[in-house]
């Protein structure tokens, strides 16, 4: 009788332990470079790591393009592209990319998914903006715009913030919904880019934003440069916010 107690207590624990185990939602981290290659890639995929820990989320790194595809695609609700650069997607992978995001999942893009795929007008309007041109990493302040999107809740309304501070062209889609803005009155705009030059974005700098995009969400955000940045908890629940809110569609106060 005792054994038949014994065991039974352990398939309980057993179940008990299998259902405390599963993952809320599944990740696709991707970080294929076709351009320049991040210092802070690794990290990057560290830092989501642990964010997926304490959150109990699947996350699945991979740096093969050939990862983006219909069928692999279907188990996950969320994916994440950390500092890809580049043309990185052929036709048939930017298809399943975009039947992803059509049947209501997210994207997640951070610092250099801004400079991906230039040549493909959907993804840049899923991104929202694109890249153009940084100076060096410099201080900046940070403004929040709107708390009320998951992972902000405990940011200051402003705080001081070192990054490579990217400068964007215009919206190219409308509805974008803005998180973070930088001021430029902190730091030097011009870059030493040869015959590039900028004199900045003026008095809105953004930095985040979200929107519904073709049936599914996108998120982005340009900090993330320095690998440094995904020791920081601020910015990690800033990373976990937005793949929340991207995998699930939820919360947004």
């Amino acid at each position: 009788m005792k054994k038949i107690v014994l065991n039974l207590l352990t398939i309980l624990l057993f179940s008990s332990a299998t259902v405390i185990a599963q993952p809320q939602f599944k990740a696709l981290l991707f970080t294929e470079t076709a351009g320049w290659h991040h210092e802070s890639i690794n990290e990057g995929v560290d830092g989501i790591r642990q964010i997926a820990q304490r959150h109990q989320f699947q996350v699945d790194w991979h740096e093969q393009a050939n990862r983006i595809n219909k069928e692999n695609l279907e188990q996950y609700d969320v994916i994440i592209f950390l500092s890809t650069t580049g043309d990185i997607l052929n036709d048939e992978q930017q298809a399943a990319m975009e039947e992803f995001i059509q049947s209501g999942k997210g994207f997640v893009g951070i610092h250099a998914a801004s400079d991906t795929e230039y040549d493909w007008e959907w993804y840049t309007q899923l991104v929202g903006r694109m890249f153009v041109i940084h100076p060096a990493n410099q201080t900046t302040r940070v403004t929040v715009l709107d708390d009320s999107f998951p992972g902000l809740e405990r940011m200051p309304k402003s705080f001081l913030w070192t990054d490579e501070l990217y400068e964007f062209g215009e919206e190219k889609v409308e509805g974008l919904n803005y998180l973070l803005s930088i001021d430029e009155s902190y730091y030097e705009v011009q870059p030493p880019w040869g015959n590039r030059k900028t004199e900045g974005m003026g008095e809105f700098h953004p930095v985040s934003w979200y929107h519904e995009f073709d049936g599914g969400r996108s998120f982005y955000t340009a900090l993330g440069h320095m690998p440094e940045t995904f020791s920081d908890n601020m910015f990690l629940e800033h990373l976990y916010g937005a793949i929340y809110w991207a995998a699930t569609g939820k919360g947004i106060e």
